[in-house]
């Protein structure tokens, strides 16, 4: 899990925050109104805005998905895993007492399986 959440606002340009996205290096941000998570908002997200040809003069709130499936802090990784699974989504906002506290990625989950190999060639 990641807890360095970068979170923007509904009404957010979508360009400023894909380009917030982009400097963060992040496939995600959280999407908060007031403390409260209001959504998610992806790369994937981004990428339709892009495809649509609607994404000059659009905010967050256009192209987030809204009400995010989320897990608590002492929920399991197989937890964390099926549900994206499932899903069909990459990155899981983690929520305690309705405050966001972190987000997991697919990234995050493989490297915990694999945290005992090495790569290839180290």
């Amino acid at each position: 899990m990641s807890s360095d959440l970068l979170h923007v606002e509904p009404g957010l340009p979508l360009t400023e925050a894909a380009a917030r996205i982009d400097a963060r290096r992040v496939g995600a941000a959280l999407v908060l109104a007031g403390e409260r998570l209001a959504g998610i908002l992806t790369e994937r997200d981004i990428l339709r805005a892009v495809a649509a040809g609607r994404v000059e003069g659009t905010t967050v709130a256009d192209w987030m998905t809204p009400h995010p499936e989320t897990i608590d802090p002492s929920d399991t990784t197989g937890h964390a895993a099926a549900l994206m699974i499932h899903g069909g989504f990459r990155h899981l906002p983690v929520v305690a007492g309705g405050t966001p506290v972190g987000i997991v990625s697919i990234r995050d989950l493989v490297r915990h399986v694999l945290d005992d190999e090495s790569p290839r060639g180290a």
